[in-house]
């Protein structure tokens, strides 16, 4: 089983080879206690998101992951592969632009109260 850097580097490599765009991954270790990483990635079209979603389960499972979930594929607009503790969205640019999870975690980050002593 890969670790959480590892199963990053595995989805972002799998991106890569269907030619994903706007790859951005964000480290939710300390705003959730559900997942580690969230990945999001923009695609062209709802064939490219579908391509993109299947690269990544297929490119995980090689190495031995669980997929636990997909959604969204009907539309093909935004697909959400849930990988445990890595969470991958791929979505097309407008809905990703409304959206801005970039944007939103971010400001999770900002508001998260600092702990006594942590940096």
């Amino acid at each position: 089983m890969l670790n959480t850097e590892e199963k990053t580097l595995a989805v972002v490599a799998a991106l890569e080879e269907i030619k994903a765009v706007n790859i951005t991954v964000i480290d939710t270790s300390k705003l959730s206690s559900l997942f580690e990483r969230m990945i999001i990635a923009s695609a062209n079209s709802t064939r490219q998101t579908k391509a993109l979603a299947d690269n990544v389960v297929v490119k995980l499972k090689e190495q031995g992951e669980v997929v636990i979930g997909r959604e969204g594929e009907e539309s093909g607009e935004w697909i959400l592969v849930d990988l445990g503790e890595v969470l991958v969205h791929i979505m097309q640019p407008a809905i990703r632009e409304y959206y801005n999870l970039e944007e939103l975690w971010s400001k999770a980050q900002a508001a998260r109260p600092k702990l006594a002593g942590s940096k």
